[in-house]
């Protein structure tokens, strides 16, 4: 339950999740005030009616006023696109692969919306994350804990795998004790517009695009070379070194290795573990997305999902690219945890291994498709207290 006289604002995304958010605090007292945000004007590269965002925008304001809340429209647009897009460009020129989702939490949502929340006099925000908050006091400090849903179809605690403990404090989540079917629910049963809206899909804030069309507004066509490595290759048949560093070691090809089965427009539009793009057939398995080289600009394909080349145990994370959510669970010791490198991912048993320049990440099982540049994020029990970009 909340305390006295507290004004929150809540992301009126024009989803039903969103607008249960804002009517159950409404429900239990809060001042509730309705911020739309309109991060994005492009909608060239968007596929036609997937989360236009005038519809969404029209619906939160729908939503905002059968509630009886103040609503606004903020536009972020020049943010988003200096600390979302523009870093999606150069981690995809690198040939790494960005997960814009949970950056755009970080830095949008919960940093740039979170001020103006915070000058419009609010004491928290709210979104309409499947995830939840609990807090633990230490020593007389509070330490505030970002746990998983309750839904576990729709946990969506690793998109926010880089808040810090200052963002949590400012922050409440008010469906994460909820399952999806229970949120329409509650809005049919207020007859709010969203209830049987489709969830959005697609990037954050810009919705679903064709992401070729959509990186080749900075990135350039580059034909290059599609090479296919054997299942068979002795690179595969020699034994890892079973120490965190040589579990975490990526195989390193040349164009030598395989046969060219193609070509393709730019290494940087492909990303490991990649299946639709490529236009090659004529195998028994589809081909995936071993590495790329954007460099030489060289795509390395490999037959089928349990090729070798597309599972490894291991990855590491440089001590630039940590970031531990429970700063007072950091520990020079390894660590027995959950992890996973993907929304959805199943959570896999793994061990933390720090070092004096980073952290090795164990799984028992092989993972599929580690790619560099994507988020891992590590749990305790249900508790998120760790994550770090993929080296």
């Amino acid at each position: 339950m909340k305390s006295d006289s507290n004004r929150v604002v809540v992301g009126l995304s024009g989803g039903v999740d969103s607008s249960v958010t804002a009517f159950l605090l409404q429900q239990q007292g809060y001042e509730v005030i309705g911020l739309f945000m309109k991060n994005w004007h492009d909608d060239s590269v968007t596929i036609s009616k997937e989360c236009p965002w005038l519809e969404d925008s029209y619906d939160a304001m729908l939503v905002a006023e059968k509630l009886g809340i103040p609503f606004q429209t903020v536009d972020l647009s020049t943010e988003y696109k200096q600390r979302i897009v523009d870093y999606m460009f150069a981690e995809y020129e690198r040939g790494r692969t960005p997960n814009p989702d949970v950056l755009c939490n970080r830095e949008i949502k919960f940093d740039v919306f979170l001020k103006i929340a915070i000058e419009l006099g609010a004491d928290f925000v709210a979104t309409g994350h499947y995830c939840r908050k609990g807090q633990v006091e230490i020593e007389g400090t509070t330490h505030y804990r970002l746990l998983a849903g309750v839904d576990n179809n729709k946990d969506q605690s690793y998109f926010l795998c880089q808040l810090n403990q200052a963002q949590l404090a400012k922050t409440l989540f008010p469906i994460g004790e909820l399952t999806k079917p229970e949120v329409r629910k509650i809005a049919k049963a207020q007859g709010l517009v969203t209830a049987e809206k489709r969830d959005s899909q697609g990037l954050c804030f810009v919705g679903k695009v064709s992401l070729p069309e959509f990186l080749q507004q900075q990135l350039a066509v580059k034909i290059g070379r599609i090479i296919q490595i054997p299942d068979s290759h002795p690179m595969y048949q020699i034994k890892r070194e079973e120490t965190p560093e040589g579990l975490a070691a990526k195989y390193s090809y040349s164009a030598a290795d395989g046969v060219e089965v193609g070509t393709h427009d730019g290494a940087h539009f492909f990303t490991v573990g990649q299946r639709k793009g490529l236009a090659v057939g004529g195998t028994k398995e589809p081909l995936f997305v071993l590495a790329t080289d954007v460099e030489q600009n060289i795509i390395y394909v490999g037959e089928g999902k349990s090729h070798p080349g597309l599972l490894r145990s291991a990855l590491w994370i440089a001590q630039a690219d940590m970031h531990w959510i429970r700063p007072d669970l950091v520990s020079r010791e390894s660590i027995q945890v959950w992890a996973r490198i993907r929304y959805r991912q199943p959570l896999a048993k793994a061990t933390l291994y720090p070092t004096s320049t980073g952290l090795y990440l164990v799984f028992d099982q092989p993972q599929s498709a580690i790619a560099a540049g994507q988020f891992a994020a590590w749990y305790l029990k249900d508790e998120l207290i760790g994550s770090g970009v993929i080296g």
